[in-house]
């Protein structure tokens, strides 16, 4: 049985910069300040899945164009099967990010009209039959996979990143359905506390997990009745910010996938998201198992 993946990859170009606000300037030379490599949320979480061990089927939309084949080598390179990544785009979504030396940054993505976008739907209920737990990011065309996937009894993990109303029109289906639900804290109303207990009650859902940033995280599991803070932890000097949610969200979903704890998934989680932010790309940085179990027995 596998991790199902289903999620945007797009073309990723990172520029750091000297700090916000940006002030005019007709030209910069921002010294091996500008890179680009392959990123999306849905590349990056089935990368760090793989690296950390998890056999993974990934579920994604690409361009006809020349991207496809930066894509598909990357996907070779990092040892993810690229049979259900499908070339059904004109052309594949691109994101550019600003980061400056704390760590903030401002991220423009161009999803192109992969919103509009249907996957194809033998292609996905064929990868289900072989999931035993269901990653499905916020995307359109992982939506249907909801239904199919609740419909199975296949336990489903999403992340709904920033929003600021529980019944947010477009990720309700996503929180109504989902076991494991990510978001940031970005944009909250009130506390994360309040958040999260308020999510139970309304969609009945397993496990929250709110990300903090440098604060950590804050994991509420409706069995236990219990909700607790994770503290961040430190362990090198962060460089971008960039993925860090996706890094927390996918090494939760790894080690509980494997223990059914969610107390040492958040914890391990937070390492290993901790570690991946000390680099510039959001799929860059990721711990393999074997270094995550060094870090962590050094924290433990």
């Amino acid at each position: 049985m596998s991790l199902l993946v289903a999620g945007l990859i797009n073309i990723e170009t990172t520029l750091k910069i000297d700090g916000f606000p940006l002030a005019y300037q007709p030209v910069r030379y921002p010294f091996f300040g500008v890179n680009t490599t392959v990123s999306g949320v849905g590349f990056n979480i089935a990368k760090a899945l793989t690296t950390l061990g998890s056999d993974v089927d990934f579920l994604s939309l690409i361009g006809r164009d020349a991207a496809a084949d930066v894509i598909r080598t990357e996907l070779k390179n990092s040892h993810i099967n690229d049979k259900n990544v499908i070339s059904q785009l004109a052309h594949t979504a691109q994101s550019v990010i600003l980061y400056e030396d704390s760590g903030r940054r401002a991220i423009f993505t161009d999803l192109k009209d992969v919103q509009e976008q249907v996957y194809p739907p033998d292609v996905a209920d064929a990868a289900l039959k072989n999931a035993s737990l269901a990653v499905l990011a916020n995307i359109n065309f992982s939506r249907p996979l909801l239904a199919k996937a609740r419909a199975l009894n296949i336990p489903i993990a999403t992340d709904i990143h920033a929003i600021s109303d529980p019944n947010d029109e477009y990720n309700r289906d996503y929180m109504a359905h989902a076991t494991i639900l990510f978001q940031s804290h970005e944009r909250l109303p009130g506390s994360p506390e309040e958040l999260a207990r308020e999510m139970q009650n309304r969609y009945n859902t397993p496990i929250v997990v709110i990300g903090m940033g440098g604060q950590g995280a804050l994991l509420a599991v409706q069995a236990d009745n219990r909700m607790e803070r994770i503290p961040a932890v430190y362990t090198r000097p962060v460089v971008n910010t960039i993925g860090a949610g996706d890094a927390l969200f996918s090494a939760f979903v790894h080690v509980y996938a494997a223990t059914h704890d969610p107390y040492l998934a958040i914890r391990q989680a937070t390492i290993f998201a901790s570690y991946k932010i000390g680099t510039s790309g959001g799929a860059d940085g990721f711990l393999n198992a074997a270094e995550l179990e060094r870090w962590c027995k050094l924290y433990n």
